[in-house]
């Protein structure tokens, strides 16, 4: 079994990671962008041509499933791509976890990057899973960068400025970027309040991996020997290995943890 994700940066470490405690037998190729990242301040039809470039890079190794690791990119290119590669190649895009947010009934906050706070398409989401239910969208000024690069001071800064414009009363948070569930235990440390019931934070990397297995008819199968191999491209080079800020990460750590990059 064979599955490629695709990404501007390392944000798609955490659907990988989820992928590989699923299968530790699947095969992996990782197709990102060090060239043209950042892709939120980019046009969406630049975001289009530069994810088309991505996944048939990916796509030239033969995957079974291609997961775009990315809000910003599933937003913007997730139909150009599913026209471009569907049927012979399923594409499964990434979506806040606002729906499983939302049914628990209280009082939620969605963490996301400037460009997607307010915008049409996380207030759709709203608007249909979430009506009646109180929701703040929080912009995470420099977050996403910061993870990016793994600038611990940068980190820190950015997620007391979100926790700051977070309601007290809030007990989830949706985690609307995919580089936030790298430091999800940062944002919960952040934002979990003395004397209140503990901080459920919703992201979307396991039910993404899920979904990829469902899409080619495979089961999760965690208990599977350690085989799969790891082949990451860098704006279409082959040869490459995970940009070094990755490791600072225990998910980018447990791509290495049972067999070397390919």
């Amino acid at each position: 079994m064979k599955i490629a994700l695709l990404d501007s940066g390392i944000g798609l470490l955490a659907a990988t990671a989820a992928v590989r405690r699923l299968r530790p037998d699947a095969d992996l190729v990782l197709s990102l962008d060090p060239d043209g990242m950042p892709w939120g301040p980019r046009t969406p039809d630049d975001i289009i041509g530069r994810a088309l470039t991505l996944a048939e890079a990916a796509a030239a190794h033969g995957p079974e499933a291609l997961i775009i690791g990315c809000n910003t990119a599933t937003v913007h290119a997730l139909t150009a791509l599913r026209a471009r590669l569907e049927p012979d190649l399923p594409v499964i895009g990434t979506v806040p976890a606002i729906k499983p947010a939302a049914s628990g009934g209280g009082p939620f906050a969605i963490w996301a990057t400037p460009a997607t706070t307010g915008s049409p398409y996380q207030r759709g989401l709203l608007d249909e899973f979430a009506d009646g239910v109180p929701a703040t969208e929080v912009p995470c000024h420099g977050l996403a960068e910061a993870v990016e690069h793994a600038d611990e001071a940068a980190i820190d800064a950015a997620v007391a400025a979100a926790a700051a414009l977070t309601p007290e009363d809030v007990t989830t948070v949706v985690l609307g970027c995919t580089h936030y569930e790298l430091v999800a235990e940062r944002i919960r440390a952040a934002v979990q309040r003395p004397g209140r019931p503990p901080l459920v934070l919703h992201g979307s990397a396991g039910a993404v991996a899920a979904q990829a297995l469902r899409r080619i008819g495979e089961q999760p199968a965690p208990e599977a020997a350690a085989t799969g191999t790891l082949t990451v491209l860098l704006s279409g080079r082959e040869g490459s290995a995970l940009p070094t800020p990755a490791l600072a990460y225990a998910e980018g750590r447990l791509l290495y943890t049972a067999i070397p990059a390919r």
